[in-house]
């Protein structure tokens, strides 16, 4: 179910959950009310469960149905079996009254459980509210890449142009791409030439030069040049709609979380099933007088007991409480099913731009020549570079800036993309443009190099990188010590990701590798026995996202990766992967606690209630003391839950 499964659910839960209130307010205190009043009492109880059984419990209805149709025992069968046994006998005992067959009018006064229908039918409802809003993700993250295709393309025929939509754009047609627009299909340049922000499919925060002969890809950014392109490939043939394909593909392979509690359901539903039945025909056979009254409500209470409310709570309380806490820390969790995964991951895949690094070039060296200083070349490139809006000229301007360097006004400024800048300052002609081969600094191989020229002579270089954070390399620390395999997985050039990952020692590195390669690595590595979390940003990282076993996006990235993942580190530091997976162990250390108590309580109850200390104290369980444990049970199970708001992380 996605998002409209969990609008139909909303409704019923806040239905199930404002009438559960004066159900359970009435069921504590019948012993402090006048006969008049306990009967009072009991038909508002009836009033306010019959709609939640039947209306907010219906989805639960169905799947029960089902499941005994197909011989599937699950969560449902046990808690419809408990709940409708706790509504239909206490409603029978209610509208039966004084017509009860005379086997059966002992049964007249005994205490109701309605509360026990009402809130185990509350408290599973918001169980599944968590679990079903996750898949919502999908669509929501599909729409987004579809909509980085712009709706209409500039089509040129005849020397004339004319905008059409998207979809009737085919193979050959030459395509106008105007400054600041987004590439429509993929194709290849005829004219022109500009500067393409590319960072979507390969993490490279430079922006790629083209010109004719180069190809183009469609939903890629177009810089402040016109270009004019062939169309190649459209439709369902482009690297975005691939890329979509890929997510939706992932997202409906990826099989659905084997929860612990429904493998235990598969055995515990017909053990209980069988008990109550075998407690009905033993008292009925060698029980005492009068045997029928005694048979049915011996074998309802077997059932009501066994009703999973304590069961119902493990999960979702552990879970909502593990939410909260991660958002403290920096970790939001869209999935819960996420939170739980997380805990047995055993590989870390780790995009690099933008989630190791900062994301965008920054100035990392300044060399002039002898009779510059470091400050003049600054100034003259910040200078220059000030009215560019290239991201190496905007980081260069920054640099100057944060030097606190004071930066002359430039004239006669002139781009030429693919070379450089040129401007005039104090009088000089100032250029800036990448610098050969030749003079590559092999101490910064993952810089880009600049050589700054002041009226045709060298004054410098200036080199710029996208810096590993400090963040990262704490994170890197932190996840090691968890007993984490780090892999880094880059679109970048091989230079620029082999020198990251050697700063941070990781265990491995993939470089140059395209979307469908980071999921083809995410896969392979599931196939091998791995348990992987994959970490990025970018919208190029998100078949890899929706692949994973648990997807995480930072923060700072883009909507796209925000919408495919499960947990998201709202902050952008890489540090809160490591708190996440401290916290999804010690939620699901939780769970399975909780699990415990639930299921050791039933199995402790389940006979006190079938009877077998009658033969030695003559008396049987009473159904308030059932019912009373039954609460016990679950506020054991949420003070636990709780703990986990306290945690270090």
């Amino acid at each position: 179910m996605g998002l409209p499964a969990a609008r139909y659910l909303w409704p019923r839960f806040w239905v199930a959950a404002l009438l559960s209130v004066p159900i359970m307010a009435l069921a504590m205190g019948p012993m402090a009310l006048m006969p008049a009043d306990v009967r009072r009492s009991e038909w508002i109880q009836f009033a306010c469960a019959t709609p939640v059984f039947f209306w907010s419990g219906a989805p639960f209805l169905r799947r029960w149905w089902d499941s005994i149709r197909r011989h599937d025992a699950n969560m449902f069968t046990l808690i419809v079996t408990g709940t409708g046994a706790a509504y239909l006998f206490s409603s029978a005992v209610l509208l039966g009254g004084g017509h009860l067959p005379a086997a059966l009018r002992t049964l007249a006064g005994q205490p109701l459980y309605f509360e026990v229908a009402a809130v185990t039918t509350a408290i599973v409802l918001l169980g599944q509210i968590l679990e079903q809003r996750a898949h919502a993700q999908t669509e929501e993250s599909v729409r987004s890449l579809l909509a980085l295709a712009p709706a209409t393309a500039h089509r040129v025929r005849d020397g004339l142009e004319e905008d059409v939509p998207l979809a009737t754009v085919a193979r050959d047609d030459l395509l106008r791409v105007r400054p600041g627009e987004k590439v429509p299909v993929d194709g290849r340049v005829t004219d022109g030439l500009s500067y393409v922000d590319e960072s979507m499919l390969t993490g490279e925060p430079i922006p790629a030069t083209k010109q004719p002969g180069d190809p183009v890809t469609g939903g890629t950014l177009n810089g402040t040049g016109a270009l004019l392109m062939r169309a190649e490939r459209v439709g369902l043939d482009t690297v975005l709609a691939q890329i979509i394909r890929l997510v939706r593909q992932a997202r409906e392979t990826e099989p659905p979380i084997a929860r612990l509690a429904d493998r235990v359901a598969a055995w515990f539903v017909p053990v209980v099933l069988a008990a109550g039945a075998l407690t009905f025909a033993a008292w009925l056979y060698c029980g005492a007088e009068p045997r029928l009254a005694h048979a049915l409500a011996s074998a309802v209470a077997v059932l009501v007991i066994a009703c999973p409310c304590a069961l119902g709570l493990a999960t979702p309380v552990a879970v909502v409480t593990g939410i909260g806490r991660g958002a403290r820390a920096g970790v939001l969790v869209k999935d819960a099913a996420a939170l739980e995964q997380l805990a047995a991951v055993t590989t870390v895949f780790i995009d690099k731009t933008g989630t190791l690094t900062a994301g965008h070039p920054q100035v990392v060296a300044v060399r002039p020549i002898p009779t510059v200083t470091d400050g003049q070349l600054l100034a003259w490139a910040a200078a220059a570079e000030n009215p560019s809006e290239h991201p190496l000229g905007r980081a260069i301007v920054a640099a100057a800036r944060t030097r606190g360097l004071t930066v002359p006004v430039a004239s006669h400024f002139s781009a030429e993309p693919g070379v450089g800048v040129t401007a005039t300052v104090d009088g000089r002609v100032v250029r800036i443009g990448r610098a050969p081969e030749s003079m590559s600094d092999d101490a910064l191989p993952a810089a880009t190099l600049v050589v700054v020229t002041v009226d045709q002579e060298t004054a410098g270089t200036i080199a710029l990188a996208d810096p590993v954070t400090e963040s990262a390399i704490a994170a890197v620390a932190e996840l090691r010590l968890l007993g984490l395999k780090i892999v880094m997985v880059s679109g970048d050039r091989a230079a620029a990701a082999y020198a990251v990952a050697g700063q941070l020692e990781l265990d491995d590195v993939h470089a140059e590798v395209t979307p469908a390669g980071k999921q083809a690595l995410v896969r392979a590595a599931r196939e091998q026995g791995q348990r992987v979390v994959f970490a990025g940003d970018g919208i190029n990282d998100a078949p890899a996202l929706a692949a994973a076993d648990v997807g995480v996006a930072m923060g700072t990235g883009t909507d796209i990766a925000m919408q495919g993942a499960g947990i998201i580190l709202t902050r952008g530091d890489l540090r809160a992967l490591a708190r996440a997976v401290r916290l999804s162990r010690a939620v699901l250390r939780t769970i399975k606690q909780n699990l415990f108590f639930a299921f050791f309580y039933n199995g402790l109850g389940i006979p006190l209630a079938a009877g077998v200390l009658y033969p030695f104290t003559g008396r049987l369980l009473s159904p308030m003391w059932a019912a009373t444990a039954m609460c016990l049970s679950s506020i054991c199970v949420v003070t636990n839950a709780l703990r986990l708001r306290r945690i270090r992380l």
